[in-house]
């Protein structure tokens, strides 16, 4: 059957898609969102936006930065999700990048879509 795809050919294709992706993410995530070529929108849940300036600014500061990505807290290998604390015990920050619909009304589920 000249059809049937060879799991070893998905699985490179897998790799190589969330290969893509964390590029992508990755970029977004270090310029801060300023890196025209990865569009996206940079959202504070409302205890993040409440919090000073000061610690807003750390907190973007830290998830540029963010590179503990282990297969632990990054099952998929797209680098779309970090957390880490600030103020001792005093903050616990999740960050996670999504995908979403050109319009940013929904999540996309396509995930070779260029963000």
């Amino acid at each position: 059957m000249e059809n049937e795809r060879n799991p070893s050919d998905e699985v490179r294709e897998e790799a190589a898609l969330a290969a893509k992706i964390a590029e992508q993410n990755d970029r977004f995530r270090r310029k801060g969102g300023a890196d025209f070529t990865v569009p996206g929108q940079i959202v504070l849940t409302r205890g993040v936006a409440d919090l000073s300036p000061a610690a807003k600014a750390i907190i973007l500061q830290r998830v540029q930065g963010f590179d503990l990505l282990t297969e632990d807290n990054d099952p998929y290998g797209d680098h779309g999700f970090g957390a880490f604390e600030i103020g001792g015990n005093d903050y616990h920050i999740f960050w996670k990048i999504d995908l979403f619909d050109a319009e940013y009304h929904m999540g996309s589920d396509d995930r070779a879509t260029q963000r």
